[in-house]
This record gives C-alpha cells, structure tokens and sequence, in this order.
C-alpha cells in the first residue's frame, strides 16, 4: 500500500514560504515530483525559487527565471539536478506530454506549477502543495506519496527533535548523504556555531540471503544510532578523537554530534598535501588501539548498551561472495558457476585462520580516508579525527591498517604504504611482543579480503543502484588485490582469480 502523508501549514508571508522550499529540498532525490498549486500570487514561484537555490553550489548565482513562458527550465549542475515547470500556457495532456517531463524524472527532480494540466501520473513519489491566500495569510496543505511522504514525516520528527535542543534557531545545511538511509545536515546558528545532525532511522532487515538471514546482519552492520553514540562516546573517553554526542533521541535515530573540521584526509590527498605526517599518526592511532582492552558492549546510554560482534566467518565469506555474485558477472558478462563459487569459500575458508587474532580489538573497517579528518591544532594521537565508526567489529589490528595504507578512493603509492607499515611495526615493535611475520601475514589476507569485497561492492552499486561513478575506483583497488596476493601464503587464491577472474588483477 503506497504511503501517504498529509500536512496543514500556516505560512507567515514570503519568509516562511521560503524557508519550506529550503527544507524541502534537503531530502529531494532524482524522480520525485513536486507539485504547486494555487492562485496567482500564493507563493509558488517564490517557493520554487527557494527550493532551486538551496540546491545549488554554495556561491554560486545562477538566475532562477519563471518558466511562464520558456514552459520548463532545467538545472543540471545542482546537488540534484531538478527542472521547473509551468504548464499555465498548455491547454492539453498532448503539449504536456512533447515536454518530456517522464523522461526527465529518470535524472531530476521535479517542480511543477499549475500541475491540473497533467492527466497522467509521472512519479509514485509525489507532494502536492495547495497555497492559499497573499502576503502574512498564506496556508499550505501538503499531501505527500510513496518516499516522499516518509521524507515528510520524517522531517517533521526532525524539527521536534532539534527544537529541544541548544540548536532550535538554526539555520539547516544540507551536509552529507550516503548509499545507506543514513544522512546529515550541518546546523548553523546565527552566532555561527554549529553542529551536524546525523538522521539514522533503524535500518530495516532486507531479503534472507544466506544462513537464514539477510546481508546487514551476517556482515554485523549497525542497526541504528546507538552504534554511533556507543561507539563515539567510547573512543572519546580513551582520549581519541572521534565525535562528541551532543545530543540524541535513540528511538527516533536523530542525533548532534561535534564537528570535526574540514581537513578531510581524502581532500588533502588529492589537493596535493603532503600527507606522511597525518598517516603517520593515523597509523599510530591504530597501534595504541592495539594495546587497549575493548569492551564488547560500550553503552549508548545507561541500560542500553551496543554489541560488538566479532568479524567472524561468516561476515567474512559473505562479503568475499560479493566477488562472484556481482564482480565476474560485471566483468565477464556471465554468472559465476556453482563450481567456481565453491573453490573459492574453499580457498578462503583455509586462509582466514591465519588472520585471526590472538586478542580481538576494535575494528573500525570504514578507516580510510574519507572517514580520517586532520586536526592540527590538537595535540598527540587528538590531532586523528575518526568518523563513521559505527559498524565496528572485534577483530584483527590489521584490518585498519590495511583499510588505511590501502585506499579504494585515492592513489597510495607501494613506497608510501610501506612507509605507514614501518612506521606502524615500529610502533608494536616498543609495545612487546608484536610478531611482524604473523601480522604481515594477516595484512595481506585481510586486504585481500578486503579488496575482493570492494570490487564486488562497486560493481553491485553500479548494476543494482544505478551508480556507475565507483566503477573508476576499480583498477585502483586490482592493484592493491594483485599486492596483496603476492604473499606467498595466498598463491592458492592468486591461482583462482588468475584463472576464474583475471579482469580483477592488474
């Protein structure tokens, strides 16, 4: 049954006309359709224009002209690229239809004013907005379907959460959004001081896919913010610098959280930066970690505590099955056979061992430079800011090593990686009983395990989401697999992708 959300607003005049076209646009994607109804004069332009301009680049001042007479206007080079309609001028479904509004849903989003001349549906993701009266006596009945009104209901929970907080007067940023539910926006109040909120809904359980349950479980992926907040608040209180939890509502999954600056290592990587410095630490932040005890269910709040499930077979081999289930037939254009699929779990199955640690630590898994921020201002391991921590596992210290000295975004040169395993060895070496030929061992499984995994997971983000742009980042991610498997003790697995998928070596 399609969802369906409905809202009455009192709008007092053009300022809080505008200001709903901002919010609205912050949850807009391509395909969903906005549709502006009303009297001359209700405010649909003014909405329409607001919405338009908050999506575009931040400095940019591109003209937001009426379409009363061009009939459409399209934007292509906005944070999601839109069009704006006015059909006032069109007398039937014929001209509507020569406007090519359907195919144009397929990349943008949608406004249209006078939308009573569309006599077919465009979108199953729709909000209607009926305006009434001029100046400080507008109303507004908002009617939204299908992922719109979800977006609807859950903006309105929002603004309750915020309210309650030292933030209830600021200004609302779109900051960030992912392939998963989890999404941010920046809070800025007038003073300037500002916050990210972080709108994490319980990730809801998708299709069994193995062992009786589906992907997110077997791989441990968090569930909902309380991963973050138990997490953060954790590594804090040890003195590192992840995310101050400002503020949260676990049963709604909206949370405020510190911000950590801008000096993110992937920026710096690719504005040039010299970069040995912050990997340095970012390695030594890693070797500190794997002198601590860590617990395996920190509390998000008194009573409510996050497990931490160990990175165990399963999670392994189901992520390493990402390779034949979508990489081969993306690279080789036939499904993987049933024979292949089997010599490798078998493969893998052997080599995993090796990698399992002795002492099970806090592994991050996302500790890589999109994730890394650079705080020069604070002192010691403080200077490493870490985010996006909450599907940490326990497992092997040389996962995030490797997560890290092997980049899936950005170029790590062999002699720079060498450089951070130095460096990092170095640092265990003083701890004390380190055994560098056995954590060597255990770098090269795990990155090949966890490039494997990579490559599967950028081909199915481009044949199942409809995300091309990872595809870039898959020779670079061969490169480090081909590293990976020239550790002797993997020659059976180098053998396998040699023969089943040599388009995954370089």
């Amino acid at each position: 049954m399609t969802q369906v959300f409905e809202l009455d607003l009192t709008l007092a005049g053009e300022a809080e006309t505008t200001a709903l076209g901002e919010r609205l646009s912050l949850w807009v994607r391509p395909g969903m359709l906005i549709l502006l109804e009303g009297d001359l004069g209700a405010g649909k332009s003014t909405m329409a224009r607001a919405f338009i301009r908050t999506l575009m680049k931040q400095g940019a001042e591109e003209d937001v002209p009426s379409p009363t007479f061009s009939l459409i206007q399209t934007y292509d080079d906005t944070r999601v690229p839109v069009f704006h309609a006015d059909l006032y001028r069109l007398k039937d479904q014929v001209e509507v239809d020569e406007l090519g509004l359907d195919g144009l849903l397929k990349t943008h989003a949608g406004l249209v004013e006078w939308p009573d001349r569309l006599t077919t549906d465009l979108s199953p993701d729709v909000l209607r907005i009926s305006l009434a009266g001029r100046g400080s006596m507008r109303t507004a009945r908002l009617t939204a379907r299908g992922q719109l009104a979800g977006a609807l209901k859950r903006d309105q929970a929002l603004r309750a959460f915020v309210e309650q907080t030292h933030f209830a007067k600021a200004q609302r940023i779109f900051f960030e959004g992912d392939a998963s539910s989890r999404r941010y926006e920046k809070l800025v109040l007038p003073s300037g001081e500002h916050c990210l909120l972080m709108d994490m809904p319980q990730r809801p359980d998708g299709p069994v896919v193995k062992y009786g349950k589906p992907y997110s479980q077997i791989a441990h992926l968090a569930e909902g913010i309380a991963a973050v907040v138990a997490i953060n608040t954790h590594l804090v209180d040890l003195g590192y610098s992840a995310p101050k939890v400002l503020a949260c509502n676990l049963t709604e999954g909206f949370g405020l959280i510190e911000p950590l600056g801008d000096k993110v290592y992937g920026r710096m990587m690719l504005a040039g930066e010299d970069m040995r410095e912050p990997l340095e630490e970012a390695a030594a932040v890693l070797a500190d970690m794997a002198q601590k005890d860590w617990p395996r269910e920190p509390e998000a709040a008194p009573g409510i505590a996050h497990h931490l499930s160990d990175y165990d077979r399963q999670a392994q081999l189901i992520e390493v099955d990402l390779l034949p289930s979508w990489f081969i037939p993306h690279a080789r254009g036939v499904e993987a056979t049933e024979a292949q699929t089997q010599e490798f779990e078998a493969i893998w199955s052997s080599l995993l061992p090796l990698a399992d640690p002795v002492t099970p630590v806090w592994t991050i898994r996302d500790y890589h430079s999109p994730n890394l921020l650079w705080i020069p201002e604070r002192e010691g391991l403080k200077r490493v800011g870490i985010i996006d921590s909450q599907d940490a596992v326990m497992g092997h210290p040389a996962y995030d090593l490797v997560s890290m000295a092997q980049d899936a975004r950005v170029d790590i040169a062999p002699e720079l990686e060498d450089h951070i395993i130095a460096h990092y060895c170095g640092l265990r070496d003083a701890q004390g009983g380190f055994k560098r030929a056995d954590f060597m061992t255990a770098y090269a499984i795990l990155g090949a395990q966890r490039a494997t995994k990579i490559l599967g997971i950028f081909a199915r983000l481009n044949k199942r989401d409809g995300k091309p742009a990872y595809l870039k980042h898959m020779p670079r991610v061969s490169r480090y697999l081909t590293r990976n498997l020239a550790h002797p003790a993997l020659a059976p697995l180098k053998q396998w992708f040699t023969q089943h998928a040599p388009e995954a070596l370089t």
